[in-house]
């Protein structure tokens, strides 16, 4: 495991390099800048220039880019041009708002889609069946934003059960913390649901279609034990890797609600460094959920051999 290990670490090396230059690129090769932005539209041409004079940003775009990786390989990412901090600070700040709605968010999704895919897979062909299947084809078809507004009208404007919008930190208690992640993370955990829904349900059935799960099943073993202790345990792996993409896509990925919802998150802080053309918080912010989301990944590899021993990792690839 270990050899596995320390190759799935050095095969993050390039992605990081390819995201980094593409980043990178992206954000300097986009008009405007970070000059016009904090002096004002007033701002002479002679004042501009002085302003990207000392910050550097009138060198050569390989030397920008090289100080700038020089930088991350000895810990620092550079500091804000607006928030009077490191991206570091910045990021420690808004990171646990989107790891506590991530986290709620798959939870809701587990719960829900685990269930509903094995009694889909269990009832496959009836009405049952067709109609979590519908449902489930609907979810993945509707934007989480979509469902986020709708889920917002009925149940906090119309019902007032949830708020519409704002965050209360885990220090102001669990239940309020809660309640205001709840209305954002049903609207992202529904939509991961469908899609973990339809994954449980095909690896459910390719496994009750084996030749031992019917050998089993003429053995008279309970239907409930048959499906849970025996179906679902050896279906589980590809189960596992889709759980892991989806919480991945819901760390990296919901910027869209965090803004919809006024929580503070990383992907609020994102949306308005790119409006402020902050393009230090820009770059680690990209560079760093990329950093989370390759951690994800390699810790579902890892648990493949925990929930599978038949799976030697040291002998993937």
């Amino acid at each position: 495991m270990l050899t596995y290990t320390l190759k799935r670490l050095l095969a993050t090396l390039p992605v990081l390099f390819v995201v980094s230059v593409a980043i990178f690129l992206i954000i300097h090769i986009t008009p405007g800048s970070p000059a016009a932005t904090i002096l004002g539209m007033e701002a002479t041409s002679a004042q501009i220039e002085a302003f990207n004079e000392e910050m550097g940003y009138n060198r050569p775009l390989i030397e920008q880019y090289t100080s700038w990786v020089s930088g991350i390989v000895q810990g620092d990412f550079g500091d804000s041009l607006f928030m009077n901090q490191t991206v570091l600070g910045a990021v420690s700040q808004h990171i646990g708002p989107t790891l506590s709605l991530a986290l709620l968010s798959q939870l809701i999704a587990i719960v829900l889609a685990i269930p509903l895919g094995i009694l889909a897979a269990h009832k496959r062909g009836t009405i049952l069946d067709t109609m979590l299947m519908s449902f489930s084809l609907f979810g993945m078809a509707v934007p989480n934003f979509l469902l986020a507004l709708i889920l917002m009208l009925i149940l906090g404007v119309n019902l007032g059960w949830l708020p519409v919008a704002g965050y209360a930190p885990l220090s102001s208690g669990l239940i309020n913390h809660l309640t205001t992640l709840l209305l954002p993370a049903l609207s992202l955990g529904a939509i991961q649901a469908a899609l973990i829904t339809r994954m449980t349900r095909s690896a459910m059935l390719d496994v009750l279609s084996l030749h031992y799960m019917r050998a089993a099943r003429s053995k008279g073993l309970k239907e409930r034990t048959l499906l849970i202790k025996h179906a679902f345990r050896n279906a589980f792996l590809p189960i596992l890797t889709v759980i892991g993409q989806t919480f991945g896509t819901l760390v990296t990925g919901a910027v869209v609600i965090e803004t919809i919802f006024n929580i503070p998150g990383l992907g609020q802080l994102i949306i308005n460094s790119i409006v402020r053309r902050d393009y230090v918080v820009i770059q680690g912010v990209v560079l760093i959920v990329t950093l989370i989301y390759l951690f994800i990944n390699l810790v579902i590899d890892l648990l493949y051999g925990v929930v599978d021993p038949r799976v030697r990792l040291d002998r993937k690839e």
